[in-house]
């Protein structure tokens, strides 16, 4: 079997994308609709993992605003003109899979930033990932009230973090 690698995502990948969806994030779930809409605002952001011949994850970006985090399982309707980041909705992996599978997503993610002259990562850590981001290069950031109250709906320890790609 070949080794796990990160291609474009498809609209025919959505049903694949929502059932990973489903199974890791089980406490904050997501409406494929949601999930199509990212898929269609900014297509260069959103990639599959193909391991063998099936899909084994997905990661999902898009250009907003720091600090302005996007409603959960919530419609966009556009990307800002004014975009100042490219935010990492999410990446999911099934457990087999996982192991330095992130890593080349975020290289994805980092170049598309700075082909569009976005000079800073974002995302919301959930499910006690933040070593996995740290690794990465995010940092947290300390949340004033309107960005905690955010925060609850993506879980109890969720964490707001940026990389600033101008520092890498």
């Amino acid at each position: 079997m070949s080794k796990p690698h990160w291609r474009p995502a498809h609209a025919s990948d959505l049903p694949a994308i929502s059932a990973i969806a489903a199974r890791i994030h089980p406490a904050l779930p997501e409406s494929p609709e949601v999930l199509a809409e990212k898929m269609r605002l900014c297509p260069d952001g959103c990639r599959v993992l193909i391991a063998g011949n099936e899909i084994a994850g997905y990661g999902l970006s898009h250009p907003w605003k720091q600090h302005r985090i996007p409603p959960l399982d919530g419609l966009l309707a556009r990307l800002p003109d004014d975009a100042d980041c490219l935010y990492v909705h999410d990446v999911a992996v099934l457990p087999d899979f996982r192991g330095g599978v992130v890593r080349p997503y975020v290289a994805d993610v980092e170049q598309l930033a700075r082909a569009s002259g976005i000079a800073t990562l974002a995302l919301v850590s959930v499910y006690a990932t933040r070593p996995l981001w740290q690794r990465l290069g995010f940092r947290p950031v300390t949340a004033d009230a309107a960005l905690r109250a955010k925060l609850a709906s993506y879980g109890e320890g969720s964490t707001y973090m940026l990389r600033d790609l101008t520092a890498a």
